[in-house]
């Protein structure tokens, strides 16, 4: 968690950063660039527990676990309000330790899929406030390794899911030179696998 924190006080200084340079820049900007395509990319972390895992009976406490994810994406602003966007979303590869009845070992999840989403955006100068909804494609599959004790035994269990998800998410940026976006993003992601996964995400985009 603190950690996390972290991570979201450096993503808002570089962001604060961006915004002087925004501030800097704009009495440069030939036009206003409201509408067409663009593409970006962005890092960022996952987090997420899991009250349960296959195999395994009576877990002591949820299972929490954090990591890198990143993310390319294209889209098309249709205005300066209203966007369409499809991502690529790997959500990395979250492991922790377990404990339950006559049972312990590791777990790891691995997240990816595709996700496309209808963004809302307020523009307030060179800065932006937005708004998304979507849905995420993904396969997810969770390793479970038992310590050699136990029913387990040292098996390894495997579970495989693709399925659907609904996304919200919020966001705050800077534009400058009216083509470069950068935006802090956070994401909520309702899977019927895990709890409480969310994502927080650094951006950066290129308006044509």
């Amino acid at each position: 968690m603190f950690g996390y924190m972290s991570n979201f006080r450096r993503a808002s200084a570089l962001l604060a950063a961006l915004s002087t340079v925004g501030y800097a820049t704009t009495a440069a900007a030939d036009e206003d660039n409201n509408s067409g395509p663009y593409v970006g990319g962005g890092y960022g972390e996952f987090d997420t527990s899991v009250s349960d895992l296959e195999g395994v009976t009576d877990v002591i406490g949820d299972l929490d676990a954090d990591d890198s994810a990143w993310k390319l994406f294209f889209g098309w602003r249709i205005n300066k309000w209203l966007s369409l966007e499809a991502d690529y979303v790997d959500l990395g590869a979250p492991r922790g330790d377990f404990a339950g009845s006559g049972s312990s070992g590791e777990y790891q999840l691995d997240l990816a899929g595709f996700a496309g989403y209808v963004i809302g955006t307020l523009p307030l100068g060179i800065f932006e406030l937005s708004g998304k909804v979507g849905y995420y494609f993904h396969d997810l599959t969770i390793n479970t390794d038992f310590d050699n004790f136990g029913s387990g035994n040292g098996d390894v269990l495997e579970s495989d899911n693709s399925g659907e998800a609904v996304v919200y998410g919020i966001g705050a940026g800077v534009t400058f030179i009216d083509h470069i976006n950068a935006k802090i993003e956070y994401e909520l992601f309702d899977l019927d696998e895990l709890d409480d996964a969310y994502a927080l995400w650094l951006t950066a985009a290129w308006r044509f």
